[in-house]
């Protein structure tokens, strides 16, 4: 009986094998905890994701140490297209330059799907500051070297870069005061602490509507369409400023080329879809659909970009 048993279990992996990806439910793991801006990245594209692959897509959330615990073990699972990860600025872009030994390499260990979404940073400054313009605000600053305060919510984030690149490309002198979240950072803010942040447009949009903050510039390529009078750095007069975030989908480096092609077609789909297009809108972020060969050259631009600014600024994770 026994060889029989094994005999109809060999036949059953062979006929399981045999059929065409995906076959089986695709896990989603995200790098945070459950309720953050990549896990809303991740529940916003996991119905269509889902429905364009045929097979349940399951988010397994491995939040710690700034997403490093997720991504390593995202990068430790079987490159066989069932585990997917959702990546980021940071978890991508910025650990390798902040991380004395990161556990994990984002270009050895993982292979690009797609981009998902971008997502710009808005510089805002207090009111007390005699400022109406980036031009007006490094012009002011440049005329009280180290006497502003410029809030920055995590060492070694995204905002930190963001704002060691503004006082590296204007010139400015301007002290940099760590918080732990964007929260206190917002009541010093508004408290006049602090003089100028850069965050993500929802942390301080309604503050800028309601008059108690000033926007005075947005990272990207185009301006809000919630804030439409507040210009671009490029157009504000800062060329080359880029300091945008992003989030997009990568696989275990090894994964067949035909399950990256799949997961990539779908993913496609996924952000086509206006409903996905629109939850995204509503909190501040682009669908930023691409190829697995656009999101791979991202990345390498990325991870150099910031390099260098990290090294310029001597920037080390704490």
């Amino acid at each position: 009986m026994r060889p029989l048993i094994a005999f109809l279990f060999l036949l059953l992996s062979a006929a399981t094998q045999a059929q065409p990806y995906p076959n089986r439910p695709v896990r989603f793991v995200v790098p945070f905890p459950p309720g953050g801006n990549l896990d809303f990245v991740a529940r916003t594209v996991q119905p269509k994701l889902a429905e364009f692959l045929g097979q349940p897509v399951v988010i397994e959330n491995k939040g710690g140490a700034a997403g490093i615990l997720g991504a390593e073990y995202a990068a430790r699972q079987p490159a066989d297209g069932y585990t997917i990860f959702l990546g980021n600025t940071g978890t991508i872009g910025l650990n390798p330059s902040t991380y004395a030994k990161l556990p994990y390499d984002p270009l050895k260990d993982f292979a690009a799907v797609g981009q998902t979404t971008s997502n710009a940073l808005l510089a805002v400054i207090h009111p007390s500051v005699p400022a109406n313009s980036l031009q007006e605000f490094i012009a002011y600053a440049k005329s009280n070297p180290g006497k502003l305060n410029c809030g920055v919510a995590g060492s070694g984030s995204l905002l930190h870069f963001a704002s060691e690149m503004l006082k590296g490309q204007s010139g400015i002198d301007m002290q940099l005061v760590f918080y732990k979240g964007s929260g206190p950072l917002v009541a010093d803010m508004l408290g006049g602490q602090v003089q100028i942040l850069l965050d993500a447009p929802p942390v301080s949009m309604s503050y800028v509507k309601a008059g108690r903050l000033k926007a005075i510039a947005v990272t990207g390529a185009k301006r809000l369409a919630a804030l439409p009078d507040v210009p671009t750095f490029e157009e504000a007069g800062l060329k080359g400023f880029d300091a945008s975030g992003w989030q997009g989908v990568l696989v275990p480096a090894g994964t067949p080329a035909a399950a990256v092609a799949t997961l990539s077609d779908a993913l496609l789909k996924a952000l086509a879809q206006p409903e996905v297009r629109e939850r995204f809108a509503m909190q501040g972020l682009d669908a930023a659909p691409s190829t697995p060969e656009q999101f791979g050259a991202h990345i390498r631009a990325e991870i150099e970009k910031w390099a260098r600014i990290a090294k310029s600024a001597n920037i080390k994770a704490e």
